[in-house]
């Protein structure tokens, strides 16, 4: 099973939950949901090389994918889906930019 870290108020993850609803390959985790969840997604984001590039930009680092062999990824395609249009908008940085 592919797990997804997200939150219900980021449109890149609400796109790719989207492409996942009613498929049991995938798990959602909503982040924001519970402590518990927060804190598994911090482990990944405080250890993985991963997300360098995310944390250098501001970025949350959401979605995130933990394949079915471990690896960690921010790529939907990674994961078999689709990242969120560009020209939909830009994602969320803590800089205020983005959504």
């Amino acid at each position: 099973m592919i797990k997804i870290y997200g939150m219900d108020t980021c449109p890149d993850c609400t796109y790719v939950e989207a492409q996942v609803k009613g498929n049991d390959r995938y798990e959602i985790i909503d982040i924001g949901q519970h402590v518990k969840n927060l804190k598994a997604f911090l482990k990944l984001r405080d250890h993985s090389p991963v997300f360098d590039e995310a944390k250098r930009i501001g970025a949350a680092g959401i979605p995130c994918f933990v394949l079915e062999d471990g690896t960690v990824t921010l790529r939907p395609e990674d994961a078999g889906l689709h990242s969120r249009p560009i020209e939909e908008g830009a994602t969320c940085n803590l800089d205020g930019s983005g959504c």
